[in-house]
């Protein structure tokens, strides 16, 4: 069930209300690691309903500790002991038992009882919250009041997690109120909707029915672009269908992104998030036994860090880069999405969003763009409005390509005209998504909004893709009426001196006394 308006208002409130005097930055690591711990707990519990046969998970720990974890490890990829349930948290506090070494106690219980399997999607994923640290308060009693302020929130009727619906719904929520608050923080990691689901859309066309489908993202941020590329896929809710991977080098996100992929519904064994920095280090399993052997997935998607530093030096031998040449050490744009085009698959799609001065900058931004040009590579480019993003008011664009097209053209899509202005950003409408996927899908030529250039009309601009070379959006202006126009300027003065000489006379019907007399004259001549 979808979150309506009022929940999610009334939702924010109460987390503003109880987090007393913490910072959001702070404050965020605890609520998302505590929500997520609920999920599990409730996960958990919902499993040994339909195993335990009536008996008491208390009980069946007692007779074979080992053998019961086992079992639930086995399950879930994860064990929770007695006594370690976030609804344990909560039967304390009603009945003033609690204290902050329980949460410490149920973190430590669960982090050694992760089944090998899962110990990638589950390492580290508490790391965030510290329960000493000062950020809570300045003594125990005061960083257990906190805990006791966000267990009771979380267990409000508001945050009900029964239906995944539910669950994905308010984490999501959650995620998208942080990121516009913490814009600095956490707009980077956060991708418009609107634009994931133009991507999305594009990158699973005519592949939906697909019984396996791999999906990466090596700037992973919070996983919204590999879960939001999945939904389109049908078989995304079966186990197995769906292989999720990701890159992430900063930890918060890292983290952000295994709990949001879970509470979506995602199985611990179809996710692969790996904590590493994309640039740096390349997809883990790129060669084995000394040779190269590159994963490579059906659709790749990526918001990466706009026109970032990274270290170019001797790269040249780099197999992502080598038959294109190094991006620039400023401006690491195209280091991102070679990388990205070298781990799709031949029959894959990739979509990633970059700021427009890929498209038309020169030196060794140039050689590479055209390169990418003449092997066919570039099937579309599309303009989107400025102030879609949290983090930026600059406008992007999203380049969508494939490893080994037979055409040449390339698609040029200028849909920077068509959207909602809200108060601090632009949001595309329903209607706006839906020209976008229609006109790249069906390569439609739309005046002044879409053009499909041929190979010489790119050579013929030197390979520059800016997109006002291809798309001309200019707008003439209405030929002035200079008849009507004067007859207005001549009514307008005719009314102007009525008006004056209709307040001069209110002022001759004033009163004058030594104290009125000089201001009166004054204002007299001003209309004379």
């Amino acid at each position: 069930m979808a979150l309506s308006t009022e929940q999610q208002t009334k939702m924010w409130a109460m987390l503003n209300q109880t987090r007393g005097q913490i910072g959001l930055t702070a404050y965020k690591d605890y609520i998302f690691g505590i929500l997520f711990y609920k999920y599990l707990s409730e996960k958990a519990t919902h499993w040994l309903e339909g195993e335990s046969r009536g008996d008491t998970w208390e009980n069946i720990y007692s007779k074979d500790s080992a053998r019961a974890l086992h079992r639930m490890r086995m399950k879930l990829g994860y064990a929770i002991q007695p006594n370690d349930f976030f609804a344990d948290w909560k039967k304390a506090i009603d009945e003033d038992k609690f204290n902050i070494g329980m949460m410490t106690d149920a973190f430590g219980h669960f982090n050694q009882q992760v089944a090998f399997e899962a110990k990638g999607d589950f390492e580290g994923i508490f790391d965030g919250m510290r329960f000493d640290s000062a950020d809570l308060g300045a003594n125990a009693q005061a960083r257990a009041s906190v805990m006791i302020s966000m267990i009771e929130l979380l267990s409000s009727p508001e945050f009900d997690l029964s239906g995944d619906d539910t669950v994905s719904g308010i984490y999501e929520y959650l995620v998208a109120q942080f990121a516009t608050v913490l814009a600095s923080d956490m707009g980077q990691y956060y991708t418009p909707k609107e634009i994931s689901d133009v991507m999305a859309r594009i990158l699973t066309y005519g592949r939906e029915d697909e019984e396996s489908f791999s999906i990466y993202d090596p700037t992973v941020g919070s996983g919204s672009l590999l879960l939001t590329t999945a939904s389109y896929m049908k078989n995304s809710h079966k186990r197995g269908m769906i292989k999720y991977f990701g890159q992430e080098k900063d930890a918060t996100p890292y983290r952000l992104s295994r709990m949001n992929l879970m509470m979506h519904g995602v199985e611990y064994n179809d996710i692969n998030i790996n904590h590493a920095d994309t640039l740096e280090s390349d997809w883990p399993d790129g060669v084995v036994d000394g040779k190269d052997t590159p994963r490579m997935f059906d659709a790749v998607m990526a918001n990466p860090p706009y026109s970032a530093y990274w270290n170019n030096k001797d790269r040249e031998d780099d197999s992502r880069w080598r038959e294109y040449g190094i991006a620039p050490r400023t401006k690491a744009d195209y280091g991102f999405l070679l990388h990205c085009l070298y781990h799709l698959e031949d029959n894959g799609r990739m979509a990633i969003i970059l700021p427009h001065g890929v498209l038309f900058r020169g030196a060794a931004e140039s050689r590479i763009r055209k390169s990418l040009i003449d092997k066919h590579q570039i099937e579309a480019v599309i303009g989107f409005p400025d102030k879609m993003f949290l983090n930026t008011p600059i406008s992007v664009c999203v380049l969508i390509l494939r490893k080994n097209r037979i055409e040449s053209d390339i698609l040029f899509v200028d849909a920077s005209k068509g959207f909602e202005k809200l108060k601090k950003q632009n949001k595309l409408r329903s209607e706006d998504v839906e020209k976008i996927v229609d006109t790249v899908i069906n390569r439609k030529e739309i005046e002044k909004y879409s053009h499909v250039a041929t190979l010489d009309e790119i050579k013929e601009n030197d390979h520059n893709l800016n997109i006002p070379r291809y798309v001309d959006t200019f707008e003439e202006e209405e030929p002035i009426d200079l008849v009507a126009l004067s007859a207005e300027i001549v009514a307008l003065n005719s009314e102007i001196e009525k008006v004056e000489g209709e307040f001069l006379t209110l002022l001759d019907g004033l009163a004058i006394t030594p104290d009125t007399m000089d201001i009166i004259e004054a204002t007299k001549a001003v209309f004379r």
